[in-house]
């Protein structure tokens, strides 16, 4: 059994870049070698380091009903908007056909799941960054969303 040649500065400088961004996983490849860093439930990073493989291809999201959204001028300005930290597909209630997390209207408080973005096949919860009312929602669900795209208003 060979032992695996891993550059811990490199695990380091990515897990800095996750804390800085918010993401809760990241994943690096170069030639035949990949690198995934994540967070688990305990929120230490893990390292899985694999040889490339062929990526299987997405399995469609069933259709839900529409979610209620409002819209806005320039959402990106706002100083409550809650933007997302990664690429991925925005969820608004933790399975099919579950209650929404959120709506228009709703009190939060700091901490609380706002909805979940599907990155790589993991489930990020986006979490309240601060208490107060949601006054906007700018994504629907199983919409796929940017990085950096505002998701939520709170006020």
């Amino acid at each position: 059994m060979s032992k695996l040649d891993i550059d811990r500065d490199v695990i380091r400088e990515l897990a800095e870049i996750m804390n800085e961004t918010g993401l809760g996983e990241i994943e690096i490849e170069s030639g035949n070698s990949r690198l995934r860093v994540s967070r688990g439930s305990t929120g230490l990073a893990t390292v899985a380091a694999a040889p490339q493989m062929v990526a299987a291809a997405p399995v469609a999201a069933p259709v839900a009903a529409p979610i209620e959204v409002a819209t806005s001028a320039d959402p990106s300005s706002h100083p409550g908007a809650v933007k997302s930290p990664m690429v991925g597909t925005a969820y608004m209630s933790a399975e099919p056909g579950a209650p929404v997390f959120v709506k228009i209207g709703d009190t939060v408080a700091q901490g609380q799941t706002l909805l979940i973005v599907e990155a790589m096949k993991t489930m990020n919860p986006i979490p309240a960054p601060k208490g107060g009312k949601i006054v906007d929602i700018m994504i629907g669900d199983s919409e796929p969303v940017e990085f950096g795209q505002p998701l939520v208003i709170i006020e």
